[in-house]
């Protein structure tokens, strides 16, 4: 819970950036796709207007063309003369023609001096020389053909708008040069036509000579103008010179502009057309303005709900960790009191066992009792250094800190064997029924905590039913655990071992306790509350589970589940009790850090005919062994100690090769409990002096037969 809650958050903050970020990298690829869109569309838009303004302007010239062919042939074969004669029917003959054309402004005839013999305007024509005009001095040291001028102002005393001059050689019958026939054009006529035609915002046209001289314009600039051949337009008409599409800053106004030019095919006359580049990124800006319409208020709108639901979360969060505070202090409460419960009974069932043992050690001082009595006294002591012993070890199972001794068994040999056990110990009123397959179920466990869970849950039975009643106990396989567990699932499987009974049954509201220490609903001195708790803890210990299925006045069903293993089951293999406490004659190391213990080992080994020597740290252990280490047959430690404790000491020894047989010896040991005894023999405390002996000669006599066994 503690983990989802910071991961929610964090995927709502995710969800959040992702509002943000994903629509903006959606709308910067839009935008990126759309730029290249919106310059596509303004290129065909320029291309489209490109023909229009082309072929227009090519009418136009071949009309003005065809204009001046009519003019020649109204004077062909004329000489000056004859044209100044008729000067009057030409001035009207030009004037017709020039009406009919609005795009032509006037009409002139020159002789070779450049003084007009007639003209559309004025009759009689003034005597001005227009020998210094462009359109007249092209044609003097040769034909020109159709020639175009510059754009120019009318001379005086003509007045109106400018004009650019096509003009013709007038030739004599034996070549030489006799004068222009010359057609003023009005560039306003194609600014008006381009005004027309360029309607959308940043619209360019021209009309431009081969030479960059701008005959035209629109928008109009009040000042001729000429594009340098070094200048972008320039190196586009050197590079393409039919055609092309570019971008350019003009030099006449400096505004950046997608222009593209095209040739008329038979004069050097380029017509260009054009957008602003800040018109194409304002069709742009406008195109991806209408997104952000709709895309802004739902993207801020998405976010906002995302905001709230992160403020939400948190909130909640908050509450739910309050929440759980809460409860934490609860269970804390209840764990105080649970500890309570358990120190009290675990003071209670002490105080007893010290009351006997200090009620027999009294009553031994006494000079004047008899043997008998003196035995009984001495039974009581051991008998209730052993129920200590138990109640500890019932303590160390629930609390999971036993260290066990796992091995292959089968649970269904071990299952009959008790039962008969359990038929005794139950009584004869109640039935027994053994429900087992025929196969072996081999588990990998402790098989005396094994047993006594198994007499525990049998016991629990018998109790349960008042002495009367049926007691089933079944052996199975299970391919896993039932919904609720946490516990890993073993690779094998399960071996389930149940105990069931026809009793009381348990109330729904006590399920949740009963495998709380020391909590019964016995009454007082009929049960310490702890065999359960020893079930829970060893099937805990082991990786197993314990479940429970209960109905008031239908009994109860416990079942064991442990990890089920592959394998063949063996058999402990102990020394016979009479021989191991006849044995003497054995060397021992014993490492001890109480004195009390240490003393109490070394007397008991010593009276039963042992050589013992005693060291109280690992330290001194190594010291001993690195003198003479072949004059100790066993060495016997205890496994917490200051320093270097009992298993590492045992891990050094194996190390350095030294091959004598090591015991452990521990009543309690966190190590033990977790990780087992590291293949070492292992003698729980307390210990008695016949067990003490049994151990040390088994691991002797171990390592005697490996020693005679090994090849030479």
């Amino acid at each position: 819970m503690q983990t989802a809650q910071p991961s929610s958050l964090r995927l709502l903050q995710w969800m959040m950036a992702a509002s943000l970020a994903l629509p903006l990298a959606l709308f910067l690829f839009a935008s990126a796709m759309s730029w290249v869109s919106t310059n596509e569309a303004a290129d065909r838009e320029i291309e489209r207007t490109l023909d229009v303004a082309h072929e227009h302007a090519l009418k136009v010239f071949e009309t003005i063309d065809g204009s001046l062919s009519e003019i020649a042939e109204m004077i062909r074969g004329l000489p000056d003369d004859g044209i100044a004669a008729r000067e009057e029917s030409l001035h009207q003959r030009l004037g017709q023609l020039t009406a009919s054309l609005p795009q032509m402004k006037s009409a002139w005839i020159f002789d070779a001096r450049g003084h007009a013999l007639a003209n559309s305007l004025t009759v009689p024509a003034p005597d001005i020389d227009f020998s210094d005009r462009d359109y007249f001095r092209a044609q003097v040291d040769g034909d020109a053909g159709t020639f175009i001028s510059e754009a120019m102002k009318p001379r005086a005393p003509y007045q109106g708008s400018a004009f650019f001059g096509v003009s013709r050689r007038r030739s004599h019958e034996d070549g030489s040069f006799g004068g222009v026939i010359q057609a003023s054009v009005l560039p306003e006529y194609f600014e008006n036509f381009y005004a027309r035609i360029g309607r959308e915002r940043g619209s360019f046209f021209a009309l431009i000579r081969a030479d960059g001289a701008v005959l035209a314009q629109f928008p109009v600039i009040d000042h001729p103008f000429r594009f340098e051949p070094s200048g972008d337009l320039g190196q586009q008409l050197t590079a393409n010179p039919l055609s092309g599409l570019f971008t350019m800053i003009s030099p006449a106004d400096g505004i950046e502009r997608r222009l593209g030019y095209r040739r008329l095919a038979e004069y050097p006359i380029y017509v260009a057309a054009g957008l602003e580049t800040a018109a194409i990124r304002a069709r742009w800006i406008s195109a991806m303005a209408q997104h952000l319409i709709f895309g802004v208020p739902a993207t801020a709108l998405l976010f906002l709900l995302l905001a709230l639901a992160f403020r939400r979360t948190k909130h909640l969060q908050r509450e739910a960790s309050r929440r759980m505070e809460a409860e934490e202090a609860l269970r804390h409460g209840q764990r105080l009191e649970a500890l309570g419960q358990l120190t009290g009974g675990v003071a209670h069932d002490f105080n007893n066992l010290l009351t006997v043992i200090r009620g027999s050690v009294d009553m031994l001082r006494r000079r004047d009792l008899p043997e008998p009595r003196r035995q009984h006294y001495i039974d009581a002591i051991s008998n209730t250094v052993n129920r200590a012993a138990k109640l500890t070890g019932q303590l160390l199972a629930f609390a999971r800190r036993q260290a066990l001794k796992p091995e292959v068994f089968d649970a269904v040999q071990s299952v009959q064997t008790l039962s008969e056990m359990i038929a005794t110990l139950i009584g004869s009123r109640i039935e027994i029924v053994t429900e087992v397959p025929d196969a072996p179920c081999l588990i990998n466990a402790d098989a005396g905590q094994f047993e006594t869970a198994v007499i525990n849950m049998a016991v629990n039975a018998r109790d349960a039913m008042a002495g009367t009643g049926r007691l089933t106990i079944a052996v199975r396989r299970a391919d896993a655990l039932p919904s609720g567990f946490s516990s890993p699932p073993s690779p094998h499987g399960h071996v389930a071992v149940s105990v069931a009974d026809t009793g009381i049954g348990i109330p729904p509201e006590l399920l949740g306790r009963i495998f709380e220490p020391f909590f019964t609903t016995k009454e007082v001195g009929q049960g310490t509350g702890l065999g359960l708790s020893q079930v829970f803890g060893f099937a805990k210990q082991s990786g197993g589970e314990v479940d429970v299925a209960s109905e008031v006045g239908k009994g109860a069903t416990f079942t064991l589940y442990l990890p089920r293993a592959t394998g063949t089951g063996r058999a402990q293999s102990l020394l016979p009790e009479d021989t191991a406490a006849h044995a003497s004659g054995t060397s021992v190391l014993v490492v001890e850090d109480n004195p009390e213990v240490g003393n109490f080992a070394v007397d008991a080994l010593t009276q039963l005919g042992n050589t013992a020597v005693l060291v109280d740290n690992a330290t001194h252990a190594l010291e001993e062994l690195a003198t003479d280490a072949d004059r100790f047959d066993v060495v016997f430690t205890d496994v917490v100690m200051p320093g270097m404790s009992g298993i590492e000491l045992a891990q050094e020894i194996r190390r350095q090769g030294l091959d004598v047989p090591i015991v452990l010896a521990s009543g309690y040991s966190q190590v033990l409990s977790q990780q087992g005894s590291y293949g070492f023999e292992l003698l729980q405390k307390p210990y008695s002096a016949e067990q003490l002996l049994r151990a040390l000669h088994k691991a002797a006599r171990s390592n005697r037969v490996r020693r005679h066994q090994a090849p030479a």
